[in-house]
């Protein structure tokens, strides 16, 4: 329903106007009547009017006044001048205020009618395209949040090797220099576990605090793992990386400055990796920061801390490629892949004996933040499994090895049973899915969170299940219903087009023509005939 203010000096003029409109509009009303310039001015702010209809001359502020007024405070209010004076000074000096509509006394109901059925249309159009604009920036919003999240996620297990800081410069529209990791958590207080709704909320005002807090650089924030995140800090200037202490540290004490007025049941702590140039060593900068947290979660006066030195949480001997190593157990656990478990892990172990430089203390580092990034994959897979090896620096460095060793094999077979059960159910609920809705804008990200897993682990799992990627077999579901479709000669290739899912019909002709050799057209001669 949109409002309307009568402007007019005459009173038999505003009644007039006013009962036309409202016995004949159903989607507009009347809501005031003024007789004056000044007493519009301050309607205007009051009731906050769509229109306003505003006869030009009356006494002290005249119409063409009030509506600069008006316009100063509330400049989507659309006007309808009104006047007995049919003068092109009168009329150029409106329009210069944006006016379209002018209406000359008396004017004839149509004509009135008319010209709030034109105003009305224009802003009731306005508002859908205002409201589309907002949808689609919410969905895109929503969807960078998702690749972020799985970008990130990748980033730290080591999966991503092939992108460098001068792409990602193209990507984002500025010069990245450098980046490194910070992990946030939030530590609980009492006995009492956190519950899933708050550890939520955290995440949404750590989300929504770093957007306000961070200005000097580009932030990628990863998903809650329990109340862990992950929060990538790209650097854009060289210098940014020699003071990067000095930067991080301002926008902490402001961050926890921020914590302090909230009312969470837990403390705020933040572990901080070093910078690095290149993007494949981001990877680093996560282990250090993991490392950082490990230390100051059993500091109680400390509520962030960055990693000592250089390397010094992770130090990997050159000659053992832990990191790769840490990639390739990852990606066979995730196939549920006992012998490839095992051999990769013997593999390391046997490289390994020839170093007699090796402490217990970089193995037990070593493996507690690969199972960390286990528990990590576990979560984003949907899989509860909570269990962690209690692993002393004081133990013979053979025992650490038994007890990494058993932790991963009872890790994988839990993830291969539930492969064999839970996921394959799952994957068959995502091939429904996309058979009954293939004929909508049905996204990767929509099938993922239909089956509850993130949409990283989920194209994984598909292409593993499946033998092929999700957009192919969604394709490939098209492309059959296109086929038995169009032997139907009634319906044109257009509609076929539309009714399989896709938007564009130049598009499904080379889709259709890749897929079966014909276009749409060859296609439908070939098999009516």
């Amino acid at each position: 329903m949109l409002k309307i203010l009568i402007v007019d000096d005459e009173v038999l003029e505003r009644k007039a106007l006013t009962k036309i409109i409202n016995s004949s509009l159903m989607d507009v009303k009347v809501i005031g009547e003024a007789a004056n310039g000044r007493k519009a001015i301050e309607m205007a702010v009051e009731y906050r009017p769509d229109i306003i209809f505003m006869d030009i001359k009356m006494p002290g502020i005249d119409g063409v006044q009030a509506v600069k007024e008006i316009k100063k405070l509330n400049s989507l209010i659309r006007f309808i001048m009104v006047s007995a004076f049919n003068t092109f000074e009168y009329a150029k000096e409106v329009m210069q205020q944006g006016v379209k509509e002018y209406l000359l006394k008396p004017s004839s109901i149509q004509d009135i009618l008319a010209a709030v059925g034109r105003v009305s249309s224009e802003i009731f159009e306005e508002r859908k395209h205002q409201e589309e604009q907002q949808s689609l920036r919410e969905n895109l919003d929503r969807a960078v949040s998702i690749a972020q999240k799985e970008w990130v996620s990748s980033l730290l297990m080591n999966q991503v090797q092939d992108i460098t800081f001068e792409e990602w410069s193209k990507l984002l529209g500025v010069e990245i220099t450098s980046g490194y990791i910070m992990l946030f958590t939030l530590q609980q207080l009492g006995p009492s576990e956190l519950a899933a709704s708050e550890k939520q909320n955290w995440y949404t005002w750590l989300k929504d605090t770093l957007k306000a807090v961070v200005k000097k650089h580009e932030i990628m924030i990863g998903p809650v793992t329990d109340t862990q995140v992950p929060v990538l800090f790209l650097c854009k200037k060289v210098t940014e990386k020699t003071h990067f202490k000095t930067n991080a540290q301002t926008i902490l004490e402001s961050l926890i400055s921020f914590f302090n007025k909230e009312s969470f049941r837990g403390e705020l702590r933040i572990g901080i990796g070093h910078p690095y140039s290149q993007a494949h060593e981001l990877n680093k900068s996560y282990h250090e920061a993991v490392m950082a947290l490990e230390q100051i979660l059993r500091m109680p006066n400390r509520r962030y801390l960055f990693c000592d030195k250089l390397g010094t949480a992770f130090e990997v001997p050159v000659e053992s490629g832990f990191m790769e190593v840490e990639k390739k157990l990852l990606d066979a656990v995730r196939q549920g892949d006992v012998n490839q478990v095992l051999f990769i892990f013997d593999s390391f172990v046997t490289k390994l004996e020839s170093n007699k430089t090796i402490k217990p203390s970089w193995v037990k580092k070593s493996f507690d933040e690969l199972f960390i990034l286990l528990s990590r994959m576990l979560h984003d897979l949907g899989i509860n499994y909570e269990r962690i090896p209690a692993i002393d620096e004081s133990d013979d460095i053979w025992l650490i090895f038994e007890k990494g060793k058993t932790h991963l094999l009872a890790v994988v077979q839990h993830v291969q049973a539930w492969r064999n059960n839970h996921a394959k159910g799952m994957l068959q609920k995502a091939k429904e899915y996309i058979e009954i809705h293939y004929a909508e804008s049905i996204t990767l990200e929509s099938a993922a969170e239909y089956v509850e897993l993130s949409p990283y682990y989920f194209s994984k799992l598909f292409k593993d299940r499946f033998g092929l990627t999700f957009i192919d077999y969604l394709t490939e579901i098209r492309i059959k219903h296109a086929k038995a479709e169009i032997v139907n000669q009634g319906k044109s290739l257009k509609e076929i087009c539309y009714s399989v899912g896709y938007k564009d019909p130049n598009y499904f002709s080379r889709v259709f023509k890749k897929a079966t050799g014909l276009s749409p057209t060859e296609y439908r001669k070939v098999t009516v005939s």
